[in-house]
């Protein structure tokens, strides 16, 4: 049942998390936060996925990093269970988001997430994003470099397509993940063979937003035939979804996001449900629904 991170000897249930939604704006409170990640942890979800720039602005940079290590503090298992993902190259002036994957920016975005995390090596560092005024090699570069002195265990890349898993595979010889956003709604690496690439080159392609974001959150239930089939499954649409999302690869790892301990029991229950392959291909055609009842694009 559980699924290997790159090439590397970890396995990790199914399904983690993504803890970005635990340190914006619109957060949840600490003991709240803290009680979600305990969820998690005590679930048996053994990948946690965070960045440094997960928080309000740049005075707040580090936030989730912190919160995660408070909550593993906290936790009476043993932090060794759990696997820490984090990213770098990205920065929050007065809340934008803005790519900054300059080698030295890298660099002390990495040192500063191994002080929040309290670790002296990061497992999985990726980059969040190529930066269009740095060239991708300089920034993958770098992570090469935080690699080879220990301060990174293994390296991944996100927000990426084919061109960049390529170049990035030249620079770094190994690369363990790519991160990108895929779900029923948009399917585009599912499509144009970038799951598959990582699939023979043992690389976990893992899975944000895979409800479709904010506003697949809504859409999912609000969408009759996708509502129709959770039902006849007895699940929930998000467990639908992300049933089917472990369906299209055994490579692919979902991070659904969750502000409270219920929904993360909702999410892990997905990795126990079995889609017939006639129901995955039909949800495979439902890319492009509007949320309008039984819309969708061929």
């Amino acid at each position: 049942m559980k699924r290997k991170i790159g090439q590397t000897n970890v396995e990790v249930f199914p399904i983690g998390l993504g803890a970005m939604a635990l340190s914006l704006e619109d957060r949840p409170p600490e003991a709240q936060a803290i009680r979600t990640l305990h969820a998690a942890f005590d679930a048996g979800i053994g990948f946690i996925d965070t960045a440094d720039s997960y928080c309000i602005d740049n005075s707040d940079l580090g936030h989730n990093e912190r919160l995660i290590r408070k909550a593993l503090a906290r936790w009476p298992g043993s932090p060794q269970e759990i696997r820490i993902a984090t990213k770098g190259g990205v920065l929050r002036p007065r809340g934008d988001w803005i790519t900054d994957a300059r080698p030295r920016h890298l660099r002390e975005a990495c040192e500063s997430s191994l002080r929040n995390l309290g670790v002296d090596r990061v497992f999985l560092y990726q980059l969040h994003a190529p930066d269009d005024q740095v060239p991708y090699e300089d920034s993958l570069g770098e992570l090469v470099r935080l690699r080879e002195e220990g301060k990174i265990a293994h390296i991944g890349i996100s927000n990426v397509g084919r061109e960049e898993l390529e170049r990035a595979l030249i620079v770094a010889g190994r690369i363990e993940s790519v991160q990108n956003r895929c779900n029923p709604f948009e399917q585009d690496d599912l499509k144009n063979g970038l799951v598959r690439r990582c699939q023979e080159l043992g690389i976990t392609y893992i899975a944000y937003a895979p409800m479709g974001g904010h506003r697949g959150n809504r859409r999912l239930p609000a969408s009759e035939p996708f509502a129709r089939l959770a039902t006849r499954y007895g699940a929930s649409a998000y467990q639908l979804a992300l049933a089917w999302l472990l369906s299209r690869g055994a490579n692919i790892l979902p991070i659904p996001g969750a502000r409270r301990p219920e929904t993360v029991l909702d999410n892990t229950a997905a990795a126990r449900l079995q889609l017939d392959p006639a129901d995955a291909l039909l949800i495979d055609r439902m890319s492009g629904w509007t949320g309008e009842p039984g819309l969708k694009t061929a």
